[in-house]
């Protein structure tokens, strides 16, 4: 069909080239000039309408991607030839579908040929931008496909992890921890482990064995002996308890107990009494007293050893720790910190109590691991102990003397413990796997029973070194750490002991006679020689050991109450007659002596220490009546003893005065006394000490008289049935006070020395008050007793405060004979609060390096014609059966290798944990009309925290508040001091099980409270 005419005035609308715009123009303006996603057939518009939109052009965007496309693929168009585009045309008919044509058109301004080749060029710009669009949102929702689903795949991991983190997870779960770190790599060590080096690589394997290994019970004259290594001169070592004094010794002090010590609250005589403990063990011979304890913690008041430690608070048992140990070791004697850890009950401590075949676990979580029990053995490493003592009873189910987690993880990377782990006596209970778990030392060298001769290491561990089940690096990193810390205290500069020279221990642990045996547990006739030689190593002059005794135990007496000025007495009495006093009950007497039975395993006569290994034997007791018959003046004073429980109400109706003494014991669960097998059943006075009381409160005087109460006891004592009693004018409690007793009670009841002493622990209403995981667990159903130790962050006033349960006597609680004043309370920060501590530093030093070689086996056989003794523990084979090397099943996470601990890296920990943080001033005046001491207490609460895990975030709990700094000051009447107390960054900081480091709190304020116990503040501040 031909084309209509054309009318003159007729214009066409040329979409692609319209006719006012030249060929040769640009591309761009050309492209800008177009509709390009449709094509002219699109259109249906009049002339004039096209007239009208000539001139109408898209504007150039020089930044816009998108133009720049458009013009490179106009360009690439433009310069196709015409059966380039055929081509090109024909390949994407099928994308396109068919073609609706162009009208034929012999009018305007190009030809017929070229018109048709625009409209194919057209219809493949058209075709080409449709496919590129296409692409673009293909390419588009493909991309948004791709982040959507990586977004989906975050969330649900953070999903997985929050859930996996809102699941109930069991905290006891034992964790396995290897290989044990190695000792050497902090720099005050540096020369002690370089001569340890030169020495132990001159060793052969029998010796390194030989110092690793005790010779067996008895087979020494100490209570732990390790073997000699003759061919380098290095010694027996002598071992020897314990946490009061030398045990077994004469010509000794016996101290004030460690609880007695906690309740000075006083710094230097913490210091001063261990620098006496440790004077005497240098005098008499021994290398490494054990002692002191700060475990148990007290966790349970009823809890036979409690009194052995210090008090029921982690900061006051670090504190107290640490200054003994610096005590001891001034005299080159090896202080041990004892028992890590968590050995809070002596039922089920050990396997075969009531037929058992294990011990119990004490089972606890991390947190309450490190921020309680744990945190006086970081002070005790801190202070440079040069041993731990591992204690009996499983941690999560695993020993403690073969648990890696505790060990080797937290006491030897986390700690930077470097001296040396013994096990008390018999807690080991494997070969391979308490070597490979961190213990380094195996006292007393009898395996699992007493005194078999049948070791767990000796020759036992020769053989296991052999046949590579306990490699070779583990046995010189024991042996090393042992002769490194006989170097660190310079006792190589000692006298050796015979054949050599006269040193060695000068006392007999087996008995009293100047000359006796040796080797005393073996059954052979074996060689005899002076084992006493009755060395006096109590001091003398200003010197006298008896001072600082009396000393810790007057200023850890405290007083409790005190109506009408009761206290102090007056020695003359105070009626214008002759005053009459009665000292009533068996606890004010001497008894038939201290030492009548076997570690003070009875409670007879005043009671002045515990029972076990922890005890002395007594060289003298100063009993209460024995102080108190000559202490008021006998022209004007009739004084009366009724020294028994049974007294009667006539015995004290005529008394002015009337004092009363009472007492509770407790021990060590091997000994058994009035039905105590170690762990008190109750908290209640013992030998009807309460009903004694009641007597003569009742009557003193008729019911006019004053009566004065004295606990002698192991921990807290109900005092509920009788201290309302109108009669009981003053109770006082003098805890276990050692040999000084009487004389350092008659200084505080005349007012000699000040009433300075403090509550170490809190006296409840009740047992149950203390809590559920208060409490002994006295019998068990299971194979293995399990203590779960659930609220283990809540010990003592920390559970009381939790609850809001009104204690008797809050821990930190004492009266004074004067009054003080606190004021001016100041905070200063030292340091910006960082919610972490420093990176750990890395070692600069590295472990000794030995041959890793395994030695000759036939170098471990008997020698020829050696004489054995029955029982003695030796390193030697007598065979070489079990010596080739095998495939040790060793216990699960042994191949795993561990990261070390971000908390650590120096004693004690990180030392950044260290810095002071804040500095705490305050005025103390003494307000009152005689001279004392009053005690400064620093606790803290800290603010909410929450802690992030997966998408949880939960808040951290925390107790209401916690001991973190103390003072004891003494000031004459009317004087005022400024008293400065440091809060470090260790203070401030949580346990997070989830970073594994201590964590400060950023947000948020802490509050200072500074007062006189738990519960009684003067001063409160916010930093």
């Amino acid at each position: 069909m031909d084309p209509p005419a054309k009318s003159p005035d007729q214009r066409y609308f040329p979409v692609h080239t319209p006719s006012p715009i030249p060929e040769e123009q640009d591309d761009h303006s050309i492209a800008a000039s177009l509709t390009p996603s449709r094509s002219s057939a699109d259109f249906d518009l009049d002339p004039e309408d096209a007239q009208s939109r000539i001139p109408l052009r898209q504007m150039k965007r020089q930044g816009s991607s998108h133009q720049h496309r458009r013009s490179d693929l106009d360009t690439y168009l433009d310069s196709l030839t015409e059966a380039e585009l055929e081509l090109l045309s024909a390949s994407k008919q099928g994308y396109e579908g068919s073609d609706p044509g162009y009208e034929s058109d012999d009018y305007g301004t190009g030809s017929y040929a070229r018109r048709a080749r625009l409209r194919k060029r057209d219809k493949l710009r058209s075709g080409l931008d449709t496919l590129y669009k296409s692409y673009s949102r293909l390419r588009w929702r493909i991309f948004g496909g791709i982040v959507v689903g990586l977004v989906l795949l975050i969330l649900l991991f953070l999903g997985l992890e929050g859930i996996k983190a809102a699941q109930p997870v069991d905290p006891y779960a034992p964790v396995a921890w290897y290989p044990t770190p190695q000792g050497g790599t902090v720099q005050r060590w540096s020369e002690s482990y370089h001569k340890a080096w030169d020495l132990v690589r001159n060793m052969t394997l029998v010796e390194k064995v030989n110092v690793t290994t005790g010779v067996g019970w008895q087979m020494g004259l100490c209570v732990g002996n390790t073997g000699p290594a003759d061919i380098v001169k290095f010694p027996s070592l002598c071992l020897q308890d314990g946490p009061l004094g030398v045990r077994f010794a004469d010509h000794i002090t016996a101290f004030p107990a460690g609880l007695t010590t906690g309740a000075t609250w006083n710094r230097r005589l913490m210091r001063n009494r261990g620098h006496a403990i440790g004077r005497e063990a240098r005098v008499k011979g021994v290398n490494v007293i054990l002692g002191p304890s700060m475990g148990p913690m007290g966790m349970m008041p009823a809890g036979g050893r409690n009194w052995e430690g210090f008090g029921s608070d982690p900061v006051l048992q670090g504190v107290a720790a640490s200054e003994t140990i610096h005590g001891i070791q001034r005299n080159g004697v090896m202080a041990t910190a004892k028992h890590f850890v968590m050995n809070e009950q002596e039922r089920f401590r050990q396997p075969g109590d009531l037929g058992l075949p294990t011990a119990l676990s004490s089972n606890i979580e991390d947190r309450a691991l490190h921020e309680v029990f744990l945190w006086p053995f970081a002070e005790s490493v801190r202070a440079d102990v040069a041993s731990i003592m591992c204690s009996y009873q499983m941690v999560n189910n695993t020993y403690a003397c073969e648990n890696s987690k505790l060990l080797n993880s937290i006491l030897k990377d986390e700690l930077g413990f470097q001296g040396f782990v013994q096990s008390d006596w018999l807690a080991q209970r494997s070969s391979v796997e308490s070597a490979i778990g961190g213990l380094d030392m195996s006292m007393p060298g009898d395996g699992l029973a007493w005194a078999d001769g049948e070791p767990l290491w000796g020759s036992e561990l020769t053989r296991n070194v052999l046949n590579t089940a306990v490699p070779m690096e583990r046995l010189n990193d024991m042996v090393t750490r042992i002769v490194a810390s006989w170097y660190h205290f310079r006792q190589d500069h000692w006298e050796r002991p015979p054949p050599e020279g006269d040193g060695g221990p000068n006392f007999s642990s087996w008995t009293d006679e100047k000359i006796g045996q040796l080797h005393q547990g073996s059954d052979d006739i074996n060689a005899t020689g002076v084992v006493n030689k009755f060395v006096d190593a109590q001091g003398n002059g200003p010197h006298a050991h008896r001072i600082i005794a009396r000393q810790v135990a007057a200023e850890g007496t405290v007083l409790l109450k005190n109506m009408d000025h009761t206290l102090p007495l007056s020695r003359e009495g105070t009626t214008e007659g002759r005053y009459r006093v009665g000292v009533y009950g068996e606890d004010a007497g001497p008894g038939k002596g201290p030492n009548e039975c076997p570690d003070r395993g009875c409670n007879q006569g005043t009671l002045a220490s515990g029972w076990g290994s922890g005890s002395v034997e007594f060289p003298y007791l100063v009993s209460p009546w024995d102080a108190l018959k000559s202490a008021f003046r006998e022209d004007k004073v009739d004084i009366t003893p009724y020294i028994r429980n049974d007294v009667t109400p006539e015995d004290a109706m005529d008394k002015d005065l009337c004092l009363v003494f009472a007492n509770a014991d407790s021990g060590e669960g091997y000994i058994e006394s009035d039905g105590i097998h170690g762990d008190r059943n109750d908290l209640f006075l013992q030998k009807d000490g309460s009903r004694l009381i009641e007597t003569v409160a009742e009557n003193c005087g008729n019911g006019n008289g004053r009566t004065v109460v004295v606990v002698h006891s192991v921990g807290p004592v109900v005092v509920e049935p009788w201290v309302d009693f109108p009669g009981v004018h003053a109770l006082l409690f003098a805890n276990l006070p050692g040999q000084e007793s009487g004389n350092a009670l008659v200084d505080v009841l005349f007012g000699e020395v000040d009433a300075s002493g403090r509550l170490p622990y809190t006296i409840g209403r009740s047992l149950e008050d203390y809590g559920p995981n208060a409490q002994v667990q006295y019998e068990s159903t299971l194979p293995v007793p399990q203590v779960n130790f659930t609220e283990g962050l809540y010990i003592d006033y920390r559970y009381f405060d939790r609850y809001n349960i009104t204690p008797r006597y809050e821990f930190g609680f004492g009266l004074s004979y004067t009054t003080f004043e606190l004021s001016g309370l100041n905070i200063t920060h030292l340091k910006k609060k960082t919610e972490l501590p420093k990176s750990r530093p890395k070692n600069k030093l590295s472990p000794p390096k030995y041959s890793t070689d395994t030695p000759d086996s036939l170098s471990t056989l008997f020698p020829p014609d050696f004489r054995k003794l029955t029982k003695y523990i030796y390193p030697y084979l007598a065979t070489l059966e079990g010596t080739l090397p095998t495939a040790y099943q060793y216990p699960y996470g042994y191949n795993t290798p561990q990261a070390p601990s971000a908390a650590g890296g120096g004693l004690g920990g990180n030392p950044s944990l260290f810095e002071p943080v804040a500095k705490v001033q305050l005025n103390v005046t003494n307000t009152g009309l005689r001279p004392g001491y009053e005690v400064i207490q620093l606790y803290i609460s800290f603010p909410e925290v929450k802690e992030r895990h997966g998408l949880k975030l939960s808040r951290v709990e925390f107790p209401v508040r916690v001991l973190r700094n103390f003072t004891k000051v003494h000031l004459q009447p009317g004087e005022t001091r400024t008293v400065e107390m440091k809060l470090t960054r260790k203070d401030l900081s949580y346990w997070s099980i989830w970073k594994q480091n201590w964590v400060m709190a950023t947000k948020g304020k802490y509050t200072v409270w500074v007062g006189r116990s738990s519960r009684i503040f003067d001063l409160v501040g916010r930093f």
